[in-house]
């Protein structure tokens, strides 16, 4: 995701009228304010990645695309190992619950891990 950055010089009679402490304390007379906006612009992978997401949610079939080198377990207290075919492109599951950074606890046919969103995508059962 891109992120551009866009500044504004607003004039102290634009502003509202607050008393200059309000502003900031430090500044004794502003006569200008500079307002400063981030705006996230999304590439196109990650437009792909934010769409997938949105179709995502809770009970949602998935399908392996691609077998992560570790796995963690979605237990009370995870355990990471590495993926020695236990996951394979190609196995199907659901999701469970989502987690912070698109991750997602999915449970498979040999129980629930968690999962990176770039390993997987949605399962549609209209392909068939």
């Amino acid at each position: 995701m891109a992120f551009s950055l866009s500044s504004t010089l607003i004039p102290q009679s634009k502003l509202p009228s607050l008393q200059p402490n309000h502003l900031n304390p430090r500044i004794r007379n502003p006569s200008s304010v500079v307002v400063i906006k981030c705006e996230s612009t999304p590439s196109s992978p990650e437009a792909d990645s934010s769409e997938r997401n949105s179709k995502l949610q809770i009970g949602s079939p998935i399908i392996v695309t691609e077998a992560p080198k570790t796995l963690k377990t979605a237990a009370s207290v995870p355990c990471l190992r590495l993926n020695e075919g236990l996951v394979k492109e190609g196995d199907v599951g659901r999701i469970v619950a989502r987690k912070p950074k698109d991750v997602w606890a999915v449970r498979l046919a040999i129980g629930t891990y968690l999962l990176d969103g770039k390993y997987f995508r949605p399962l549609d059962l209209r392909e068939s």
